[in-house]
């Protein structure tokens, strides 16, 4: 059973930063690009970053996050993680990791982890 659980949202003040984690089960992890998507209360669902598979891994980030998220992985303990750094109000969200599949019915999404920027 494919598995997705984020890890290590909260609570934080502008400026601040945060780790989030993705542990995957359940499929060969090495294979997948992996994607976080956030969403914001009344905003639609958006790409935040992607990492590839392979030994390149080549990222992608949203122009909003770029120079302050950095995404990457961890084959060996499957799991896939966002460093978040100099956080700001905007970026308030549930996170979520995605499993990218070959084509969209095999995407795997988890439940979200909530990340709150506030002072």
């Amino acid at each position: 059973q494919v598995q997705l659980v984020e890890s290590g949202g909260g609570l934080v003040q502008p400026g601040g930063s945060l780790r989030l984690s993705c542990a995957a089960s359940g499929f060969t992890f090495s294979s997948y690009t992996m994607s976080w998507y956030r969403q914001a209360p009344g905003r639609e669902r958006e790409l935040v970053a992607s990492i590839g598979a392979g030994i390149f891994r080549t990222t992608n980030y949203a122009d909003s996050v770029k120079g302050r998220f950095t995404i990457s992985r961890d084959n060996a303990k499957s799991t896939v993680y966002l460093q978040m750094n100099s956080l700001k109000p905007e970026d308030t969200a549930v996170y979520h990791c995605k499993r990218v599949g070959p084509r969209p019915e095999y995407d795997c999404w988890g439940q979200g982890t909530q990340v709150t920027v506030s002072s």
